[in-house]
């Protein structure tokens, strides 16, 4: 992630009194500053730092400020964006969507008044749209850029800006440095240019994407299909958009594939920034799958399925055999698709030479022996789903874009074709329907699935916790741990033996410099440390590996304690 620059409090108050000045001021912004009139601590969050740009482009609070999601920051990463393109050797045209979070909108349509401004066309969607939809027509209208203003799986209160290259991937480290550059030496209220939108429309500077261009989208979903899709009618759904963008473009796959059972789950059907029902929008949450979870319970499917408001991220619950439903792990579902993609491919014979699977450093080890089994190279990437998409990348320069086989990672995203960059929850509903039945065909579920799984390689358990350091304080905090784990490395964790330390942030690893710690323990568990890149908080891995659920379990538990200690100021 791109460095920040802060600044003292006095610049924060000069900064807050210039804001507070401008002369036409969004009045939502001028009520919150002057709500705040007089609270140094409430005016220094706002304006203590300028709000992170990185490879994952912007992300935070919505409100006033420059450490704020608002219209302003927004044009001024906008700004910063159009100056990059027009300098570089790339098409002058960009792909935008969003997602149902509040002002995505408004900072949609302020991000097409600033390019076209720029002499950059921008390609909007017309009404909300996925992430993946928003990677597919980046590539497919031959853009240089894409932006898609959601803050993911965040609380309500955020709204974010994701921007993507014109390989339909998240931005490189390096572009993203150089948009930063750009975005440094504007001034977000007297170095923006910015067009009238309704003139902008009507002389084709803002062109509105047309429903071809959605529509072949989720024709190419529908042509990363793996089996015959025998018994695939007969499944049973109940789907939860967690009220975000999927239910369209899920649907509209659904129809294809022939599945009609299908039942929404009806608080969380339409678009609503508020998430009324799941304050934390995620379908790795038990909360945010609570109401689909109560359904399932009344129309008892085979599957229940939920996307997160921008539908890049699938989670999923199967019958537990005991009257319940049971919700699959992020690594659990990409060891399940992994393995029914390698044998079905093998099956069928549409197995490429020299396969490759992709997943991320901090995603289950189980991959390791599932891929080896079929003959399948693994690769290993950074967190972010970007290195997933990069490796396709690779292997689509080497003319061998075919030998890619699947990505996955453990925060429930999955991807088997190269049609977009990003994880795809319209993909993994696809996946996770034929993978579903197929086993039915057998009399098994998903669950009996991963149990064979587990028997068959050991029964490896992940964990993740999280520890939170809000504001200016939390941020020092955070680097201060980091810092200090560097600097003496335990011998132990949770007694057990520190075989062997990886630092990211150091030369020799294969990969990208990255803050990450993973600290490789005796019996083969893991622990790897992990600052997050768009939310103030530390992750901490934890991975076990045993002879039945309940020792890996067991180990996970003391490492989760061990992690809690270590995550002490």
């Amino acid at each position: 992630m791109c460095h920040v620059k802060e600044k003292s409090m006095s610049n924060a108050k000069e900064l807050y009194d210039r804001w507070l000045a401008q002369p036409d001021l969004n009045d939502a912004i001028k009520a919150e500053l002057v709500s705040v009139a007089g609270n140094d601590e409430a005016v220094t969050d706002r304006f203590y730092r300028d709000l992170e740009f990185g490879t994952g482009g912007l992300r935070g609070v919505i409100g006033a400020g420059t450490n704020r999601m608002n219209l302003y920051t927004v044009r001024k990463a906008t700004q910063g964006l159009a100056d990059y393109l027009n300098a570089a050797d790339l098409p002058k045209k960009v792909a935008i969507a969003h997602d149902s979070r509040h002002n995505g909108e408004l900072f949609a349509r302020e991000t097409a008044r600033v390019l076209a401004a720029n002499g950059i066309t921008a390609y909007m969607y017309p009404r909300l749209e996925p992430t993946p939809a928003l990677s597919w027509a980046t590539r497919y209208l031959g853009c240089g850029a894409g932006i898609c203003v959601t803050a993911s799986h965040n609380p309500a209160k955020y709204n974010g800006y994701k921007v993507y290259g014109a390989d339909g991937c998240q931005i490189t480290l390096e572009a993203a440095e150089k948009i930063l550059a750009a975005i440094e030496k504007i001034d977000c209220f007297d170095g923006v240019r910015l067009a009238d939108y309704d003139k902008a429309l009507a002389d084709g500077s803002i062109v509105m994407i047309d429903d071809k261009c959605l529509d072949d989208f989720v024709q190419a979903v529908y042509d990363q299909r793996v089996g015959d899709g025998a018994g695939i009618d007969a499944l049973k759904l109940v789907y939860t958009p967690l009220n975000g963008t999927g239910l369209e473009c899920v649907n509209k796959l659904l129809q294809k594939l022939g599945v009609t059972h299908v039942t929404v789950v009806p608080e969380q059907e339409k678009p609503d920034g508020d998430f009324p029902t799941c304050p934390y929008p995620n379908p790795e949450i038990r909360e945010a799958m609570q109401k689909g979870l109560e359904l399932c319970d009344k129309v008892h499917p085979d599957l229940l399925l939920g996307t997160d408001p921008d539908c890049d991220r699938c989670g999923t619950a199967v019958p537990d055999g005991k009257g319940g439903y049971r919700l699959i792990t992020g690594n659990e579902m990409g060891i399940i698709l992994l393995d029914y993609i390698c044998r079905t491919r093998l099956a069928q014979g549409t197995m490429p030479a020299d396969p490759v699977a992709v997943t991320t450093i901090v995603s289950t080890d189980m991959a390791a022996p599932v891929a080896k089994k079929f003959g399948v190279e693994l690769r290993r990437t950074l967190t972010g789903f970007k290195f997933i998409g990069e490796q396709i990348g690779k292997l689509e320069a080497e003319g061998r874009p075919e030998r890619y086989i699947f990505g996955f990672e453990e925060s429930y995203g999955y991807l088997s074709g190269g049609h977009v960059r990003d994880k795809d929850a319209v993909n993994a509903t696809l996946l996770v329907c034929e993978a579903a039945a197929w086993y039915a065909q057998q009399g098994k579920t998903l669950l009996d699935a991963i149990e064979a799984l587990y028997r068959e390689f050991g029964y490896y358990r992940n964990a993740l916790c999280s520890f939170a350091f809000e504001g200016e304080s939390g941020m020092h905090t955070m680097q201060e741990l980091m810092k200090k784990l560097r600097a003496d490395a335990p011998e132990d964790i949770a007694g057990y033996k520190v075989e062997s330390v990886v630092d990211y942030d150091t030369d020799g690893t294969g990969l990208p410099r990255a803050n990450v710690l993973e600290y490789h323990l005796d019996g083969g568990h893991k622990l790897m440390v992990r600052p997050s890149g768009t939310e103030p908080k530390i992750k901490v891995y934890l991975s076990a590996v045993g002879g039945s659920e309940a020792a890996a379990d067991a180990v996970n538990a003391a490492l989760a304690k061990a992690a809690a200690d270590m995550m002490k100021a």
